[in-house]
């Protein structure tokens, strides 16, 4: 099952592909905010390269630049200067409709606050990357969504909406939602912020797992505990790395696969219209984001 499940791996070669050396690869990133005050710094000639099945924690105080950080690599902020290439693809140089495509087969984000879309059921919310993604036939995108949830131990819920169902089973979903489009990356922006510490770290284990199983993750977090969970640990103050620590943690009991990269043709998608429900963010869809320095 787990071979079924990740084993596709969705290298993104665009037309703005780079010679790929590493899976993620920032150079020099400057990004600057306009404020009253003036100029505000988030990020200072920030540079970091990240290897595949990688499990790397981005610590640091609030307003540090974490989130400014993980906002790169996603495409979902670009830098004033400097460049970001991910997967081989130069993020950067992309447009807005472009980086939407790409970054739904290949980032997974994994939000503080789950992002689900209130009306749409457990199974339909995890389904909805490959729908708009393209990706899978109709039925196929079912029964992997289903899969995907029993992963997660969340497969008895899936008929339920995300406001019948508690914060940790919410990002247990967020979570399999991450990962409909295969992708193989994993961001996640605080995923254990507003849990209990036991289910933060049951949250925790199902990454050690998909890393295990050949993903790649970068969790930017405040917890101390967790971080000294995974096999590295990048600390950013006042917008720069000041701290970059590489570990050794013991596999998860769980399949080893194959990291193969294999090209993938990128199909058109719609682009989600604003419908009065709010902003959502989901695999494939562009998103409103507002002006962050965490």
């Amino acid at each position: 099952m787990f071979q079924k499940l990740f084993s596709r791996n969705t290298a993104n070669r665009q037309a703005q592909n780079a010679p790929a050396s590493h899976l993620i690869d920032l150079h020099d990133v400057v990004k600057s905010y306009e404020t009253a005050a003036g100029d505000f710094l988030a990020l200072k000639n920030v540079s970091l390269q990240v290897d595949g099945g990688e499990f790397v924690a981005v610590i640091g105080k609030s307003g540090s630049g974490k989130s400014t950080l993980s906002n790169m690599i996603t495409g979902i902020d670009r830098p004033s200067s400097g460049s970001v290439v991910v997967n081989g693809t130069s993020v950067h140089k992309m447009s807005e409709g472009q980086i939407a495509r790409w970054r739904g087969l290949s980032v997974g984000v994994v939000f503080q606050f789950f992002q689900l879309l209130p009306t749409l059921t457990v199974l339909e919310n995890v389904m909805l990357p490959m729908d708009f993604c393209n990706v899978y036939a109709g039925r196929e995108r079912r029964e992997r969504a289903i899969h995907l949830l029993e992963q997660v131990d969340m497969v008895e819920q899936m008929d339920k909406l995300p406001t019948a169902i508690s914060g940790g089973q919410q990002q247990r979903v967020a979570i399999a939602r991450s990962l409909a489009t295969d992708p193989p990356i994993l961001v996640a922006d605080e995923p254990t912020g507003n849990l209990d510490s036991r289910t933060a770290d049951s949250v925790f284990s199902l990454f050690e797992k998909l890393v295990d199983g050949g993903k790649t993750i970068l969790m930017v977090t405040h917890d101390d505990d967790l971080a000294e969970r995974v096999t590295r640990t990048v600390t950013i103050a006042d917008g720069r790395i000041v701290d970059d620590v590489r570990t050794q943690r013991t596999p998860s009991p769980v399949v080893q696969l194959a990291r193969t990269a294999e090209p993938v043709v990128i199909r058109p998608v719609p682009v989600l219209q604003p419908n009065g429900a709010g902003a959502y963010a989901f695999q494939g869809a562009q998103q409103i984001v507002g002006v962050s320095s965490d």
